[in-house]
């Protein structure tokens, strides 16, 4: 998986919908027999207009006695979904969607953001391409840690500092990426840092690396390597 990972390389393309006129009970049954908690709400056209889920559904057991009282004004919107019969009535709308091009993190900030457990997929038209979870979000972490050694080494190593004679090593151990060695110029490590958190898979990124060697005859006020420089004190 090379590159920045897009919700259409992690999107579920198989997707079951539900018109505005279906009924309760068949949404309840089209739900569990696709073991699914959420259905996209498709006009005549297949564009999505809206989505039901579990939450909208159970409105129809917590306000079965109709006590209004108790739960106060606020949850008089909740109190008209439990009188509620078809997905028009009771579905969310309208729909927070993602396009197939949109990168993971963008589809995890609209999750978080709208407070939902998953996005339709939509094309450009609004027409029904896939649907996207949390846990497909998550799938770019299972991959192989020799993959996303291989690429931080080509698209981040490689690029930034070259083979060279003594080239950066790159170790991934349950993609937390380890970047050691010596560069020549270290006002590149905070870019290489963040360029290799932007590969796919990457937990976390840590560094070992140093500058050059120092040579005392070439530069004389310099301290020699690992020899300790003046004592200093902080000032306020």
């Amino acid at each position: 998986m090379d590159g920045t990972p897009t919700v259409n390389d992690v999107m579920t393309r198989t997707v079951v919908a539900v018109r505005p006129d279906v009924v309760f009970k068949d949404i309840v049954k089209t739900m569990k027999e696709w073991r699914v908690s959420a259905l996209p709400v498709l006009d005549g056209g297949g564009h999505v207009v809206g989505v039901v889920s579990e939450a909208d559904l159970l409105p129809k057991e917590e306000y079965r006695e109709g006590d209004l009282g108790r739960h106060g004004q606020a949850h008089l919107a909740d109190v008209r979904k439990a009188d509620a019969v078809t997905v028009e009535d009771l579905m969310t709308a309208p729909a927070v969607t993602v396009q197939p091009g949109a990168t993971l993190a963008h589809a995890a900030r609209l999750m978080a953001r709208n407070r939902v457990k998953r996005l339709p997929v939509v094309g450009d038209d609004g027409t029904l391409k896939g649907i996207v979870s949390r846990s497909d979000l998550l799938k770019v972490f299972l991959r192989d840690d020799e993959d996303i050694a291989e690429e931080v080494r080509r698209e981040v190593v490689v690029r930034l500092f070259g083979t060279g004679l003594v080239p950066v090593g790159v170790e991934v151990c349950d993609g937390v990426v380890t970047l050691a060695g010596r560069v020549d110029d270290t006002r590149l490590v905070p870019l290489a840092l963040l360029l290799t958190r932007t590969v796919p898979g990457v937990v976390d990124v840590r560094s070992a690396l140093t500058g050059p060697r120092r040579h005392p005859d070439l530069d004389p006020d310099l301290p020699e390597e690992d020899q300790p420089g003046p004592e200093r004190t902080a000032s306020a």
